[in-house]
């Protein structure tokens, strides 16, 4: 709403309202709004959580390995991040640009199935919360319609085979192509960079590119699902998936600006995003905002963000991949989120194909694989046999929690270094 009011008043000439026309100037008043809005209301939140006894069960000293408590935590701090990114959005964002309608759906998308899930855990007691399948449907739903809007929006182009070219004592951006609605994304350590959906539906014949459209949104549904689910799994500890996200958010930042500057595009030799810029301003929201959550988060938390945060955060990193088309360098950019997940489908097929031999048997002592450094050998059941029991000792959440921190910002480093590396 801003951008609008001051991109009026500067046809008047009022000083300072042609700065709304930067997308630094927005991108960095979103992330400093939505870290004072995440740290301000996030406190008011907790009193009102706490004097509603509106807090999840969590584990308590008789089981946590260094005696800590958790139990009257509130739960829910989700809500803080939500609307710590949608008020700076709001008021900063280009509100008909269709890249920050679809990352605005998103968000209010999943919050409200986590919301869901954390309303049937808290209120109604049932520590199960929302069914599986209901997420699962939640999550296609929402893929899908990203999937979708995509295709069908003529907004949403890019601008393939950009060159720069010497003319004089100028540099000037060639463009060989228009505007045009792609099914390329771009994949890592590989010459050219870009992957064509269509081509790989080339047995399709004259129906290649309608069958490489569908392939697109069944790829959009599989990326928001394993993403917003991997952010799931990986909030088990204090600060962890915050943190990572908040890493994870910074790198798609530096693509989605990239992807929107003209040269920077052409340099790199990646596609050109007309609009994309709108994303930086809802990236730098979403950093600022779970910046500002880890002031309460960190440990020991004074709130758990429950699925109405992971889900949401999750989803929002998918997302903004998809529109960027980086969704296929998220495995390497969501390393963490890729482990915890596998290490979930590793321990349960393991356990189910020992149970068909009458085995009790299990990889890791606990998993998501965060929670296999957390457990002390005394922790562990003696009639089932691990594969893995390292460490012996059990390590402090602090330190498994900063640890992952730092593996993502190697993960990190090593995505965008993929821009140079073909």
């Amino acid at each position: 709403m801003l951008y609008y009011l001051f991109r009026f008043l500067d046809q008047f000439g009022i000083p300072g309202s042609h700065m709304w026309a930067y997308i630094s100037f927005r991108a960095l008043l979103a992330l400093i709004l939505s870290l004072i809005i995440s740290a301000w209301f996030g406190e008011k939140f907790i009193k009102f959580l706490k004097s509603k006894q509106i807090t999840e069960t969590q584990r308590d000293a008789s089981i946590d390995p260094f005696g800590v408590k958790k139990i009257g935590v509130p739960s829910m701090g989700g809500i803080i991040i939500i609307v710590a990114i949608l008020v700076p959005v709001i008021l900063l964002g280009r509100m008909r640009n269709i890249y920050l309608i679809l990352m605005i759906i998103t968000t209010l998308w999943l919050g409200l199935l986590g919301g869901l899930d954390d309303y049937i855990k808290i209120f109604r007691k049932n520590k199960e919360g929302l069914q599986g399948k209901f997420k699962i449907v939640g999550q296609i739903g929402l893929g899908l319609i990203v999937g979708m809007v995509l295709y069908l929006s003529p907004d949403a182009v890019v601008r393939e085979n950009l060159t720069i070219q010497k003319q004089g004592q100028e540099m000037v951006v060639k463009h060989r192509s228009k505007p045009v609605k792609s099914l390329k994304t771009t994949i890592p350590f590989v010459k050219g960079h870009n992957l064509d959906y269509s081509k790989l539906m080339g047995f399709c014949g004259k129906y290649k590119t309608a069958a490489g459209w569908i392939l697109f949104v069944i790829m959009t549904i599989i990326v928001v699902t394993a993403v917003s689910n991997g952010a799931n799994l990986n909030d088990g500890m204090d600060g962890m998936c915050a943190g990572n996200s908040a890493i994870i958010g910074v790198a798609l930042g530096i693509f989605a600006y990239v992807s929107s500057h003209i040269e920077y595009a052409a340099y790199l030799n990646i596609m050109y995003i007309p609009g994309s810029q709108e994303l930086v301003v809802f990236i730098c929201a979403f950093v600022g905002a779970l910046i500002g959550f880890l002031w309460y988060n960190a440990y020991p938390a004074q709130i758990f963000m429950g699925d109405t945060g992971s889900l949401t955060i999750g989803g929002i990193i998918a997302v903004c991949a998809i529109i960027i088309h980086k969704e296929l360098m998220l495995p390497i950019l969501c390393g963490i989120f890729f482990i915890e997940s596998l290490s979930v489908i590793m321990q349960v097929y393991y356990y189910k194909l020992g149970k068909k031999h009458g085995v009790k048997q299990r990889i890791f002592k606990r998993t998501p694989i965060h929670d296999n450094f957390r457990t002390q050998q005394s922790q562990l059941d003696p009639e089932c046999k691990y594969l893995v029991k390292k460490p012996k000792g059990a390590i402090h959440e602090s330190k498994i929690t900063i640890r992952f921190w730092i593996m993502t910002i190697i993960l990190a480093a090593l995505t965008i270094i993929t821009l140079k590396m073909r």
